[in-house]
């Protein structure tokens, strides 16, 4: 269950065409909601035909169940790398990557990527990234049979007024009978306030934003173009692309890179956007996660000895995210869309139940941060 509350964007001086489609914006950077992705997969196989169902709670009003169906052909999971869309040009010029809180940029920076040397296979040497270690997730082309929420029969979006708390089941002709129960603790988590104003007479941008109880850490990249150029700043003290940071992060692994100095420490409401970006990437897009906890459980649970084997029937995880995003505007505040300031609750930070036994995959940073950066600018500005 992956579960992402996405507080939309509001764009300086639209008022109420705030929160509606961009070209090159995703759902969940534009529209805010509580979203939710269901994926069951299973080694076993459907007599008759795969089906499957997850039996949720009143508090959802969503009815009695979500129907977990597979899809048709085999496409890309939900999450995971994708290639440029077909028909897309290769980029032309160069990214430019920023990164660092504060009214100023860093000395060495910025790193330069010439797209025309990138093709050849030309890395530029002052270049680094750091793997990150995410969970794989059930998908059709690792399970014999795979089924998700939402799907082609069934979209209904989530209503803001949504809970998850209460009992959950999953049940079909593929998968072992699932129970498990939510707690406040384990509901969705509060929208992100975001907001933006000039501080000094260079043009850094202060962006700032409610602390959330159940968050592990935060993280904010932004882009912009001038020119043939994408820019690319994060808000990480180290360098970092950021492009695969943008989605959720097992707790431990999120604490990890606190301490490294990439993510923002749970405590953290403000960060500044240095003004050498700011000036150089015309009107700027903010995208904003807080990374919550995950509930995990198993049946029969895991041993507290780990000499002793363990097969469990099924697992299930359980992880959170809180999502935000903002256009820069270089006079003035700009307001993103978002809850209460004072709004907690939410997943709780840390977990102690028995992980899925599936491994981390790591994700190419590199690869990640490239495709978003052009993805996003081809988008924004029509290239």
């Amino acid at each position: 269950m992956s579960v992402d509350t996405a507080a939309g964007m509001n764009l300086p001086g639209m008022g109420g065409m705030a929160g509606m489609n961009l070209p090159g914006m995703g759902g969940s950077q534009a529209q805010g909601g509580r979203r939710l992705l269901l994926q069951l997969g299973s080694q076993r196989a459907g007599a008759d035909g795969p089906r499957a169902a997850h039996e949720i709670p009143a508090g959802m009003q969503m009815g009695p169940s979500l129907p977990l169906l597979t899809p048709r052909s085999a496409s890309a999971p939900r999450g995971e790398e994708r290639e440029l869309p077909e028909g897309m040009e290769r980029p032309r010029g160069r990214m430019l990557i920023y990164w660092g809180c504060g009214e100023n940029v860093r000395a060495g920076q910025p790193v330069i990527i010439d797209f025309s040397k990138l093709s050849q296979g030309q890395m530029p040497p002052q270049l680094a990234a750091r793997r990150i270690a995410r969970p794989a997730g059930p998908s059709a082309s690792r399970s014999r049979t795979y089924g998700e929420w939402p799907n082609a029969e069934d979209g209904k979006p989530v209503p803001d007024a949504a809970s998850l708390r209460g009992e959950h089941q999953v049940r079909g002709n593929y998968t072992p009978e699932i129970r498990f129960a939510l707690d406040e603790r384990q509901d969705f988590m509060p929208r992100v306030e975001l907001s933006a104003a000039p501080r000094g007479q260079a043009g850094a941008l202060s962006v700032q934003w409610q602390a959330l109880a159940a968050a592990t850490g935060y993280f904010a990249t932004a882009m912009g173009g001038e020119g043939e150029d994408v820019l690319m700043w994060s808000s990480s003290e180290v360098q970092e692309l950021g492009g695969a940071l943008m989605d959720y992060l097992p707790p431990a692994e999120a604490g990890r890179l606190v301490r490294e100095k990439v993510v923002m420490a749970p405590q953290t409401v403000e960060c500044t956007v240095p003004a050498e970006f700011v000036r150089k990437a015309g009107t700027p897009f903010l995208n904003f996660i807080a990374y919550g906890g995950e509930a995990n459980f198993a049946q029969p649970p895991r041993p507290q000895d780990p000499r002793q084997a363990w097969e469990p029937l099924w697992t299930v995880k359980v992880r959170y995210k809180s999502t935000a995003s903002l256009l820069l505007g270089q006079e003035g505040e700009t307001r993103g869309r978002g809850g209460r300031p004072a709004e907690r609750g939410g997943p709780a930070a840390s977990d102690t139940s028995p992980p899925p036994a599936r491994p981390a995959e790591p994700v190419d940073p590199l690869k990640e941060g490239v495709r978003e950066g052009v993805n996003l600018l081809k988008g924004l500005f029509g290239r």
